[in-house]
Protein backbone atom coordinates (compact mmCIF):
# COMPACT_ATOMS: atom_id res chain seq x y z
CA UNK A 1 0.00 0.00 0.00
CA UNK A 2 1.23 3.48 -1.14
CA UNK A 3 -0.11 6.14 1.73
CA UNK A 4 1.13 9.91 0.96
CA UNK A 5 0.11 12.63 3.41
CA UNK A 6 1.30 16.62 2.74
CA UNK A 7 1.44 18.04 6.02
CA UNK A 8 1.76 22.16 5.99
CA UNK A 9 2.50 23.94 9.32
CA UNK A 10 1.75 21.92 11.73
CA UNK A 11 1.78 22.82 15.72
CA UNK A 12 0.83 20.61 18.65
CA UNK A 13 -0.01 22.40 21.74
CA UNK A 14 -1.05 19.14 24.08
CA UNK A 15 -1.02 15.25 24.09
CA UNK A 16 -2.49 13.21 26.57
CA UNK A 17 -2.25 9.34 25.59
CA UNK A 18 -3.92 7.06 27.78
CA UNK A 19 -3.20 3.80 26.21
CA UNK A 20 -1.55 2.37 23.04
CA UNK A 21 -2.68 -1.05 21.87
CA UNK A 22 -0.09 -3.75 21.04
CA UNK A 23 -0.02 -2.90 17.23
CA UNK A 24 0.31 1.19 17.41
CA UNK A 25 1.98 4.00 15.56
CA UNK A 26 2.00 7.82 16.35
CA UNK A 27 4.27 10.78 15.10
CA UNK A 28 3.62 14.00 14.64
CA UNK A 29 4.90 15.22 11.71
CA UNK A 30 7.05 13.75 8.72
CA UNK A 31 8.81 10.57 8.17
CA UNK A 32 9.94 9.12 4.98
CA UNK A 33 9.56 5.51 5.57
CA UNK A 34 7.60 3.14 8.16
CA UNK A 35 8.68 -0.56 7.77
CA UNK A 36 5.55 -2.58 9.58
CA UNK A 37 5.82 -6.60 10.22
CA UNK A 38 4.16 -9.04 12.19
CA UNK A 39 4.80 -12.52 14.29
CA UNK A 40 2.32 -14.90 14.53
CA UNK A 41 3.75 -16.69 17.93
CA UNK A 42 1.11 -19.90 18.73
CA UNK A 43 2.57 -23.05 18.39
CA UNK A 44 1.26 -24.53 14.91
CA UNK A 45 -0.04 -27.62 17.11
CA UNK A 46 -2.36 -25.03 18.87
CA UNK A 47 -3.57 -23.95 15.84
CA UNK A 48 -7.13 -25.82 14.96
CA UNK A 49 -8.10 -25.58 11.05
CA UNK A 50 -10.81 -27.88 10.38
CA UNK A 51 -14.41 -27.97 10.18
CA UNK A 52 -16.53 -25.67 12.31
CA UNK A 53 -18.40 -26.81 15.44
CA UNK A 54 -21.65 -24.87 16.11
CA UNK A 55 -22.10 -22.98 19.23
CA UNK A 56 -25.62 -23.55 20.97
CA UNK A 57 -27.43 -20.37 21.82
CA UNK A 58 -27.72 -19.49 25.43
CA UNK A 59 -30.83 -18.84 27.04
Amino acid sequence: MNFTVVNKDIQVGNINIVGVGASSVFLIGDTKTICLSSVFDTPPESLIIGPYVPLSPQA
